[in-house]
């Protein structure tokens, strides 16, 4: 960077081409549960290493966020990913090795990783 001005060049065609993509309906949203119980159960290290994973694979189409309380305390950390035309996924008890796996299987490649879902979680949790 040389100049002030060169870096808010960047900045807008980042956000132009952020707003492009919302109006294509091509964003991939990852949300993370971050209220209480779920940065208790570890949820930062889950949402690091999303971000790392997006970022190593220069996924530019993907916004990993924080949201709040799920509501689904027990089985934090939680993880929901929006595919635009798809329906919500929402991941429970991610650990950071789950969600590298949920950027490769999930949002890379489009396959869910349906034995991380809450669709298949244990009622009787241990």
């Amino acid at each position: 960077m040389k100049s002030l001005a060169e870096l808010n060049a960047i900045k807008e065609k980042i956000l132009k081409e952020k707003a492009e993509k919302i109006d294509k309906g091509e964003e991939i949203k990852v949300l993370v549960g971050m209220a209480t119980c779920g940065i208790m159960a570890g949820a930062m290290p889950v949402m690091t290493a999303l971000m790392q994973e997006v970022e190593k694979r220069h996924l530019k189409n993907v916004v990993v966020s924080q949201t709040g309380c799920i509501g689904l305390c027990n089985y934090e950390p939680i993880v929901e990913v929006l595919v635009p035309n798809m329906p919500k996924v929402t991941y429970i008890d991610v650990t950071p090795e789950k969600a590298v796996k949920i950027i490769n299987d999930h949002v890379v490649n489009g396959q869910v990783v349906k034995e991380f879902t809450i669709d298949n979680m244990r009622w009787n949790k241990e």
